[in-house]
């Protein structure tokens, strides 16, 4: 068991326990469509301007399934339905802001609209595959990997 340091432990403002560092649950969703991949353009720090798959914070209450849907609609305008879990990535430093824990599922978008961003998403639109996995799109974080561990 790794040793923790406590310098910077806070309590938790619900049961008073000292220590509490849970690190914050986010979803993400990989909505293929034949040799194309879903990407956002993210509108805000960390990596503003790249790509990334669509999705974010899990909101207290609500269940990572209903997060995933909920993410794309409101950074795609496109509805979807769920068709399973694809990874979970977890390492604490996979993102600068704080220790973030991404369950990945795979969805498919209802009908053949066309993607449009919004909320914190500057932009929204499917990617051929290959240009993304050879480096050709500038893609934030580890969302290339999540890509190509799925495609293997």
């Amino acid at each position: 068991m790794a040793e923790h340091s406590h310098e910077n432990d806070k309590e938790c403002p619900e049961c008073g326990h000292d220590g509490f560092h849970n690190p914050a649950l986010a979803v993400d969703a990989l909505v293929r469509r034949g040799d194309t991949i879903l990407l956002i353009q993210r509108g805000r720090d960390p990596w503003k301007g790249s790509w990334a798959l669509p999705g974010g914070f899990v909101d207290q209450g609500e269940d990572p399934k209903d997060a995933a849907i909920r993410e794309l609609a409101e950074e795609t305008g496109l509805s979807g339905e769920m068709v399973g879990l694809v990874t979970v990535r977890g390492d604490p430093l996979r993102d600068p802001r704080k220790h973030v824990v991404s369950i990945v599922y795979e969805v498919q978008a209802d009908g053949d609209d066309e993607p449009v961003g919004g909320d914190d998403a500057d932009d929204a639109r499917f990617w051929p595959i290959d240009l993304v996995l050879s480096g050709g799109v500038w893609v934030a974080g580890d969302h290339t990997d999540i890509l190509r561990d799925w495609l293997s």
